[in-house]
C-alpha cells in the first residue's frame, strides 16, 4: 500500500485549530496594523495564519518551524500558489532552542509544548518566557493556548486523552496572569466558541470518516476506525464544553 491508498490528511481544515474565518480575519487585521517586518510561526503546521498576515503586510517576511514534514510541504505549496514563496521559509525542525528571532510578530498557536520540556501545566509559563525572548521590542505575540473553561469532572477526565488530569491546564484568568508575569501586557483576550470547536473537530475527522465509509474491508480499516472513534469520543464524552482555546495578543513590556 502506498500513501494514496490511505485516507487524505486534514484536507477539510483551513486552520489546524478551532479558528473561524471571521475571527482569523479580525486577528490578521489587528496584527497587520502593527506593521511587522518579520513573522516567526512556532509549530506552524502549514502556516495558514502566517501566510494571511504576509498577504496583509506587503514586504514582510515569514519563517515557519514545525516537525511535521507533510504539513511543511503543504505550507510551501500554499505559499507558491499565493505568490509568497519569496517572502516565507518553511523549516522542518524543533522550535526549542532555535536561534531564529527575535521577530516583530511571533505566532504560537497550540504549540507551547514545542518551547518547553516541562510537564503541563508548567510548560505554559516556560513557553511564555521563551516567547518573550523571541519577540522584538514593540512587537506582538499571538498565543493560542488551552485552558479549562470550568473544572472537569472525573467522568469527563476519564473520557479525554489517556492520563488527563484536572491540573493539566489553567483557567483563563490564571493563563493571562502567567502572560503578565512573563513580561507581557494582554492587548486582546478572546477564545474559540462552540461553533469553532465543532467545525474543527468535524473537519479533523471528516476525511477519515468518508474514507472509512468507502473502504469498510480495507486492511487498515479496523485500526483507522478505532482511532477515529477514540478521538470523537474524547471530544464528545470528554473535553467538549470543558477545554477552551484562548487567543491572546500580547505586547512585550519594555
Amino acid at each position: 500500500m502506498d500513501r494514496t491508498d490511505l485516507p487524505p490528511r486534514l484536507t477539510r481544515l483551513t486552520f489546524h485549530g478551532p479558528l473561524s474565518e471571521a475571527r482569523a480575519a479580525r486577528i490578521v487585521t489587528r496584527l497587520a496594523r502593527t506593521g511587522p517586518a518579520t513573522v516567526l510561526d512556532i509549530g506552524c503546521g502549514w502556516g495558514e495564519l502566517m501566510l494571511r498576515v504576509l498577504e496583509a503586510t506587503p514586504g514582510a517576511t515569514g519563517l515557519g518551524i514545525d516537525l511535521n514534514a507533510e504539513d511543511i510541504a503543504r505550507g510551501r505549496a500554499n505559499a507558491v500558489a499565493r505568490g509568497l514563496a519569496g517572502r516565507v521559509e518553511f523549516v522542518v525542525g524543533s522550535a526549542a532552542g532555535t536561534p531564529r528571532g527575535p521577530a516583530d510578530l511571533v505566532l504560537c498557536l497550540g504549540a507551547s509544548h514545542a518551547l518547553s520540556d516541562e510537564t503541563p501545566p508548567k510548560h505554559t509559563a516556560a513557553a511564555l518566557h521563551a516567547l518573550r525572548e523571541r519577540v522584538a521590542p514593540g512587537g506582538r505575540v499571538l498565543l493560542g493556548e488551552g485552558f479549562w473553561q470550568r473544572p472537569p469532572t472525573p467522568a469527563e477526565l476519564a473520557g479525554m486523552w489517556p492520563d488527563a488530569r484536572a491540573d493539566e491546564y489553567h483557567d483563563l484568568a490564571a493563563l493571562v496572569a502567567l502572560a503578565v508575569e512573563a513580561g507581557f501586557r494582554p492587548a486582546w483576550i478572546e477564545s474559540a466558541d462552540s461553533g469553532e470547536w465543532e467545525e474543527f473537530e468535524s473537519g479533523y475527522l471528516s476525511d477519515t470518516e468518508e474514507w472509512l465509509a468507502a473502504h469498510r474491508d480495507h486492511p487498515l480499516a479496523d485500526e483507522t476506525r478505532a482511532r477515529a472513534d477514540r478521538h470523537r469520543a474524547s471530544w464528545l464524552d470528554g473535553y467538549r464544553g470543558v477545554l477552551g482555546l484562548a487567543y491572546l495578543t500580547l505586547v512585550p513590556v519594555d
